[in-house]
């Protein structure tokens, strides 16, 4: 990784004042940095002869409609008060390298951009309603040399949109966001403010706001994506696409896995993650053996060995930020053991009762109970549970099955892979399914190592099987159905990919 340039945040003058100011103050060069002071024949070469780049004549963004309508419904929740809804920052890595960065999903659902250190406003007018203005970083600084020596300048990260173009793309009136914090700091106090909290300190000091209101600002944002329009469905569906396509490649190279690790089988999906998407959707969990008794196990650094399971729990998110979710548990070698089979079906049989109770007007939880119920009668029947003491009904009113089952069965999906978590618990748990919702069905059994009330063969063996599942008008869609699910279909699927 090339080193000569300066770091972003401690000696970019960029950061602060109006562009004529910061076009008259030079950057600063890295301390430890090979090259000293720019001459100033270099500094009026690096200022000339570059051809005009800017883009005109745009389209909108395909999304762009929809997040137009998505901000309508939040000026109309919060009439009269200002609306803060930054996208974040970057965030130190080491030293001067930084993360990835990752918009924060409300800013992303409002304006479709994925710009570090943006923020959207919404100003109230007098007469109802709101002067929506998006605040992002302009392109570059030629004068002062910033766009090749800024560590953030377009030669070290590349071109990002001008103002103006990015009006263009997302339908909104755009404004430096180097002048956001003395603008929203100088806005009139008598007004109400809420912003949404945890994306930027900088942003959170320029204001003067509640805990309570913000908080109220973050669970209506949170309930907005509750419901799935067209587009987002679309998405969700190219996701799980690429998903299905990254648990094949999996399951074409377990052989290099055999011979490696865990780490392969991560390193397989990602590559097909950052090829079809942007990343994946959360840290990939490629738990073989007995690590598959460990609900996120994100190390992926034990051994693959055949005769075992291998429980892969993995999502590619979207170019746009939508992510799948989905699992499958495979035998290594490509065929499941009796037992293993036994318990696979079971989860399977659970998920099925799971999957159907997905439907508009049945309540969010019914899946869950359904699918939980399913694995109780499961238990009782080997034993694991003593049928003279309990029947199902008394299993599930004390929990007693969650010792296997551990996790609830199943979450809101979308831009964030648990979405909307901030939503009220009558919108969320406690809520009525509608046509646009999307969720997971993810029921397991996870018998651990060290677990002496189960027979030793159980020991160490973890099972889940998880699909994305629509609600729709007449019930139900698969969107992670083009994954095999059955014992049988998966040893056959298996089959067909080796050799």
């Amino acid at each position: 990784m090339t080193e000569d340039r300066t770091p972003a945040a401690a000696d970019n003058p960029e950061g602060a004042g109006t562009e004529q100011e910061s076009a008259e103050q030079p950057i600063k060069g890295r301390k430890n940095g090979l090259y000293g002071e720019v001459s100033d024949e270099l500094a009026a070469s690096m200022k000339s002869g570059w051809a005009d780049t800017e883009l005109r004549g745009l389209a909108p963004i395909e999304q762009a409609p929809h997040t137009a309508a998505r901000r309508a419904a939040l000026s109309a929740a919060f009439p009269g008060q200002r609306l803060v809804v930054p996208a974040g920052n970057l965030r130190t890595r080491a030293n001067d390298t930084e993360y990835s960065f990752r918009a924060a999903s409300e800013y992303v659902h409002l304006t479709g951009d994925q710009s570090e250190d943006a923020v959207l406003v919404l100003e109230p007018r007098a007469d109802g309603g709101h002067d929506q203005a998006l605040y992002l970083l302009p392109r570059s600084n030629r004068e002062n040399g910033e766009f090749w020596l800024d560590g953030q300048g377009e030669l070290w990260v590349g071109r990002r949109h001008s103002l103006a173009e990015a009006e263009q793309l997302l339908g909104l009136p755009t404004r430096d966001v180097r002048k956001a914090a003395e603008e929203l700091a100088a806005a009139d106090a008598a007004v109400t403010t809420r912003i949404v909290r945890g994306y930027d300190a900088g942003l959170e000091e320029a204001v003067t706001s509640t805990e309570e209101g913000d908080e109220e600002l973050k669970i209506f944002l949170s309930t907005l994506r509750l419901v799935k329009d067209d587009w987002e469905i679309g998405q969700l569906r190219a996701a799980c696409t690429a998903t299905v396509n990254g648990f094949t490649d999996v399951v074409r190279e377990l052989g290099q896995a055999v011979a490696t690790s865990e780490r392969w089988i991560e390193g397989t999906f990602w590559r097909r993650a950052r090829v079809e998407g942007n990343d994946v959707g959360y840290g990939s969990i490629a738990a073989a053996g007995p690590h598959a008794t460990t609900l996120h196990w994100v190390r992926n650094d034990g051994e693959v060995r055949p005769g075992e399971l291998l429980l892969l729990d993995a999502g590619v998110e979207t170019t746009t930020l939508y992510t799948a979710d989905v699992t499958r548990t495979l035998p290594i070698s490509g065929t499941f053991s009796p037992l293993q089979r036994k318990i696979y079906d079971a989860v399977y049989q659970a998920q099925e009762a799971g999957i159907a109770a997905v439907k508009p007007g049945a309540r969010f939880r019914d899946f869950h109970d359904a699918a939980q119920r399913v694995l109780a009668e499961h238990l009782l029947a080997w034993g694991l549970l003593d049928a003279s003491l309990y029947d199902v009904e008394k299993v599930l009113e004390l929990g007693l099955q969650r010792r296997w089952t551990l996790h609830g069965t199943g979450h809101m999906l979308g831009l964030d892979v648990h979405d909307c978590a901030q939503a009220r618990r009558e919108s969320y748990v406690d809520g009525v399914l509608e046509p646009g919702v999307c969720l997971t069905v993810e029921p397991g059994l996870y018998f651990q190592q060290d677990d002496l009330t189960v027979p030793e063969e159980y020991r160490g063996i973890g099972v889940r099987i998880e699909d994305d599942i629509l609600v729709t008008a007449e019930g139900n869609e698969n969107l992670s159905a083009a994954l095999p699910r059955t014992a049988d279909e998966v040893e056959a699927w298996m089959a067909s990919l080796s050799g």
